[in-house]
Formats: C-alpha cells, sequence, structure tokens
C-alpha cells in the first residue's frame, strides 16, 4: 500500500508545530491529542491503530492495541481527512520542547527505528509497530529498553525529538558512541549495542552513565541533545524538597518565610 502524498511546513524554534497540506480525500494519521488547529473541511475520526490494514480481523486490532501501549502511546489514533474541496491545512504541535524531524520514508529504506514515544503524526499508509532489541545487554542498559518503536511506509513521517537534532550518515562499519538517552532514531540498518563507558572510576563518577550506546554504519542516526526524562529528572528535581533556588535571589528561600507579601 502506497501513502497519501502530503506536503507540510513547520512553524517555531523549540515549540514546533507541522503544518499538513493535503489534497481532497488525502488523510494524515497523528497521536491523539497532537492536532493544533484545522481547515473548514477536516474530517477526523479515531480509530484503533493505524487504519493501514483495513481488512484485519479483531485480533488483529487487539495486538495492534497491545503493541502501542508497550510503546508508551496512546491505543488509539486520529485520522484527518480532507473532505472539502481544494487543499486544506491541519496542524499538529510538539509535545514539550525540541524539533520536528520531517522524515521521507522512501530515502530512509522504508523503515525508521526511533525511541518509544517519538512519532507524532505521519501520511496515511504509513504503520506503526514495535521493534525488539535482540541482545540482553542493550535491551537492560540502552536507555530505551527492549522496546523501541518501528515506522514503515514510502512517504512523509514526522518524529519529535528532545532539545536540538543531529543528523549524523554513517558509513560501513564507521562507529559513533553515544549517550544512551540522546538516540533518537536511526535506519535499520545501523547496528545498536551497548558498553561501558570507560574504567570504573568514569563509571561512577564521569557523570556520563554507566553504558553508552555504540552505533556501527551504515546508515543515518538522528541524536536530541535534551531526553525528555532528562528535562523531566531536572524539573522534578527543582520542584521537590530545597529545590527553589529563590528565582536567583540572594536571599534565596528566606523569602518563602513571608509568603507573597
Amino acid at each position: 500500500m502506497r501513502c497519501h502524498e502530503v506536503d507540510y511546513e513547520i512553524f517555531g524554534d523549540d515549540m514546533q508545530i507541522v503544518e499538513v497540506e493535503l489534497d481532497p480525500a488525502e488523510v494524515v494519521i497523528a497521536e491523539a491529542g497532537a492536532m493544533n488547529y484545522m481547515d473548514d473541511g477536516i474530517g477526523f475520526e479515531t480509530r484503533l491503530g493505524d487504519g493501514a490494514r483495513p481488512s484485519a480481523g479483531f485480533m488483529d486490532s487487539l495486538l495492534n492495541v497491545g503493541k502501542r501501549v508497550l510503546t508508551g502511546e496512546s491505543i488509539f489514533m486520529t485520522h484527518f481527512t480532507n473532505t472539502g474541496q481544494g487543499k486544506k491545512r491541519v496542524a499538529f504541535a510538539a509535545p514539550y520542547p525540541g524539533k520536528i524531524i520531517p522524515v521521507n520514508m522512501a530515502e530512509m529504506g522504508g523503515e525508521l527505528i526511533c525511541q518509544k514515544d517519538a512519532f507524532l503524526c505521519a501520511a496515511f499508509g504509513t504503520t506503526t509497530d514495535i521493534a525488539f532489541q535482540r541482545r540482553l545487554g542493550a535491551g537492560f542498559f540502552g536507555g530505551e529498553g527492549f522496546i523501541l518503536q518501528r515506522l514503515n511506509g514510502d512517504g512523509m513521517a514526522f518524529i519529535h525529538v528532545g532539545g536540538t537534532v543531529i543528523r549524523r550518515e554513517l558509513q560501513a562499519g564507521e562507529v559513533l558512541r553515544v549517550d544512551t538517552g540522546c538516540l533518537a532514531a536511526m535506519t535499520s540498518g545501523v547496528h545498536y549495542d551497548i558498553e561501558r563507558a570507560g574504567n570504573l572510576k568514569s563509571m561512577v563518577f564521569g557523570g556520563e552513565g554507566i553504558f553508552l550506546a555504540t552505533l556501527r554504519g551504515p546508515g543515518t542516526v538522528f541524536l536530541q541533545s535534551l531526553p525528555f526524562s532528562r528535562l523531566a529528572d531536572r524539573v522534578l528535581r527543582a520542584a521537590g524538597p530545597g529545590g527553589n533556588k529563590g528565582e536567583g535571589s540572594v536571599l534565596g528561600g528566606l523569602g518563602d518565610m513571608f509568603g507573597d507579601r
């Protein structure tokens, strides 16, 4: 099944929006709750899964639901269809600070493996599935666990990563070592494994984590500068007991004694 051919435009810098342009009868699928705004003439319907296999039976649909739960995504996906005349636009917003990456799946060999919650929206015909880590060590210590998300198709897909994104093209045999949480997505030809982060002293006191991800080409790799787990950890630490820095005040927490006065 060939994917629908959609045009798009990305707005913003750190909290981006992707605006997808649909011809009559064209469809884009998206995570439930990702829609930001849409033109009059766009109809939408919530369905189980990506809808790329309309002949799938009840058990297949149930299996799809289970897979989406494992990848941390919503059970439902929303299908947006241009039911009017002429071109219509619908926009989807990033869930936290970062970048929206437009991916031409045909240029990626028809398959992209990404972190569990990276998928934002895609042209109808794109399938979402799970990709298990076959190596036990990579599953336990690789940052993303045993389960990654696999996208298949030949149209446009849009994924979201935290912070700034770096795209690296790895040649055959070329090795790149990255923080396990900073790996956002990769093509299926990239070999993924983990290794210890140096000697015992470096592992304990280096601040880079105990393990690093080892990526071996050939293939394309997308890296993120700020994984959501790291952002959430910093926010929780700042909001927890003793985390108030007094907004830079010399008095610090002393001002809290007087409340808002």
